[in-house]
């Protein structure tokens, strides 16, 4: 199973998630059936590291994202991964806007795919450190079903 989170940079919602979930796949043993990535639907921050405050927050929970670099979503993408996810619903909008006709991949806004709510992930790019915080909590519980999700179909 082949997972591909994006947001708007590829520095603070998608890397998170990426981050978050890797962390879950390998700590149920399971990095050998479960991959993941991470993309922009922007070209503002490729080969950049993610923003130093969504590091430092993710950091304090014990996930590393100093190793990922954004990168831009690309049409290709859609025949690599099974599962894109989408932060928001405008980042939903850039990612369908490039999805090849004959796309395996399925597309969806992350939360409501798994039942949870609010429907988007907020960006917290220009907002104080609570919101970093509160992108923390939301990607942790989506992870953890999107987890559950796929340990039921493996």
């Amino acid at each position: 199973m082949k997972v591909l989170f994006v947001c708007l940079g590829n520095i603070c919602r998608s890397p998170t998630a990426e981050g978050i979930f890797r962390q879950y796949v390998e700590k149920a043993g399971l990095s050998d059936k479960i991959t993941m990535d991470s993309a922009g639907t922007s070209d503002w921050h490729i080969g950049k590291t993610p923003d130093p405050r969504t590091q430092a927050a993710a950091a304090v929970r014990g996930y590393d994202l100093s190793t990922l670099r954004g990168r831009q979503a690309v049409p290709a993408d859609f025949a690599k991964f099974d599962l894109i996810l989408a932060m928001d619903n405008s980042n939903l909008s850039n990612l369908q806007a490039i999805q090849p006709a004959n796309s395996k991949a399925e597309l969806a806004l992350y939360l409501p795919r798994f039942g949870i709510s609010p429907d988007e992930v907020p960006d917290p790019y220009y907002g104080g450190e609570d919101g970093f915080e509160l992108v923390l909590d939301m990607l942790e519980q989506a992870s953890q079903v999107l987890l559950d999700e796929i340990k039921a179909r493996l």
